[in-house]
């Protein structure tokens, strides 16, 4: 029979010192940087603040977060209904915003973040940096 609760606390910190060590690396931080931040975020219930590495999508003035074993982690949960504010690392400076969690028929789960106001990578017209020809975080070309 599989094991079906929450995750143990070592493996969870084990793997996530590990993540956040290969976003610092010289060499494959700015790759990982693209597909990998941080989400930084107060619970609900103690108040206390929390950090946690997690994937992301992002186009314009929206970050997505598609929660991996969301039955098994407790951090969406504070975004359930009216959502709450967080912060993101992303490659152009941290970020704040306001996420929701929806949870979909079949039991997946998508954190939807809008950024605030005019901070820096404020929603690029052409689409968000996912959208450009050159990849991620690619600035746009300059007029000869």
């Amino acid at each position: 029979m599989r094991y079906k609760g929450p995750l143990p606390h070592r493996l969870v910190d084990a793997v996530n010192s590990r993540v956040l060590a290969l976003r610092a690396s010289p060499r494959w931080g700015a790759a990982v940087r693209r597909r990998l931040t941080v989400v930084t975020y107060r619970g609900r219930r103690s108040g206390r603040e929390f950090s946690t590495p997690v994937a992301y999508t992002h186009r314009g003035s929206t970050v997505a977060i598609t929660v991996a074993i969301p039955e098994r982690k407790k951090w969406w949960r504070n975004f359930t209904g009216e959502g709450g504010p967080l912060s993101l690392e992303l490659p152009e400076g941290v970020r704040t915003g306001h996420a929701t969690a929806e949870e979909d028929g079949s039991g997946r789960v998508t954190v939807t973040v809008r950024l605030d106001g005019s901070e820096a990578g404020e929603a690029d017209p052409r689409g968000g940096p996912e959208d450009t020809a050159d990849g991620p975080g690619t600035p746009p070309p300059t007029a000869p």
